[in-house]
């Protein structure tokens, strides 16, 4: 199916504990429909000491959000939107902002 929000896009929570924050898109998990954005979403995780964090301790890291709960926000416009598909002259499947009607560039 192919989801609509790509990494490296700036998104709006539009629901739950962060309803409000906007951020940019780490990764995108389009198997279960999860996306990490960058600063929204932290946990605390208890981690032993390890290559990786060699002091150990409380780590603070984003913890994945459903994709139903954020919202792209247009770079032309500005303002969050739902986001639709179109065929360029060239044949080119693109991303459009439904309020503008621009298109989002990848």
């Amino acid at each position: 199916m192919g989801l609509s929000i790509k990494k490296n896009d700036t998104v709006s929570v539009i629901t739950g504990k962060e309803k409000g924050k906007k951020g940019r898109v780490i990764s995108v998990d389009p198997i279960k429909n999860k996306i990490l954005i960058e600063r929204i979403n932290l946990i605390k995780r208890h981690t032993k000491p390890s290559k990786k964090y060699a002091q150990g301790g409380i780590i603070e890291k984003e913890a994945p959000l459903h994709v139903s709960n954020a919202m792209l926000i247009c770079p032309k416009c500005g303002k969050p939107t739902r986001i639709g598909n179109t065929i360029l002259s060239t044949g080119k499947k693109v991303r459009i902002c439904k309020k503008c009607k621009e298109v989002i560039e990848q």
